[in-house]
């Protein structure tokens, strides 16, 4: 945490499935100047209700008013704070690699291994790996990649999460 009492905030809303739930809980946060660094959505077990995991940056003051402001919205059906519990908690990578040399996809393999990855994709001069680990962690392969290699392509899926049955973090 900063001197400014900013921190990184997890939301898990469930909410009901319908059109336009997505546009207005987005639109909360835009109307407000919140930004949103993840937005996550989909369906759970029950077709009538679907399961955000947000990730926004906010002091306490603001992230309280962000929940109060939530749990007024009609159509959310519970709002629950992850910032301070144990959470299981991962988000989908993709770093397409072009422009490969035989060395590179060596490497490229090395670090698939290393970080767990898959190569889900491979061309002649090219290879597509597929991540699904924190955020932190994806974080750093970004990082490596673009001083790795001259020409990447990055898609990320924003995070999921779910309360940890066991004690562990993250």
């Amino acid at each position: 945490m900063n001197g400014n009492g900013m921190k990184k905030r997890w939301i898990s809303l469930y909410v009901e499935n319908q059109v336009g739930v997505l546009s207005k809980i987005s639109g909360l946060f835009s109307g407000k100047s919140y930004n949103l660094d993840s937005l996550t959505v989909g369906k759970t077990e029950d077709p009538t209700v679907s399961r955000m995991t947000i990730a926004t940056v906010s002091d306490d003051e603001t992230f309280e008013q962000i929940k109060k402001q939530l749990n007024r919205l009609v159509e959310v059906i519970k709002v629950i704070d992850f910032t301070d519990i144990f959470v299981r908690m991962k988000e989908i990578l993709y770093v397409k690699v072009r422009k490969c040399t035989p060395e590179d996809k060596v490497e490229l393999f090395q670090i698939a291994e290393t970080f767990k990855a898959k190569v889900i994709d491979y061309g002649h001069d090219s290879l597509l790996l597929e991540f699904v680990q924190t955020t932190a962690k994806n974080d750093a392969v970004v990082k490596l990649m673009k001083e790795e290699f001259q020409s990447i392509e990055v898609v990320r899926g924003g995070c999921v999460a779910i309360e940890s049955i066991s004690m562990m973090d993250r």
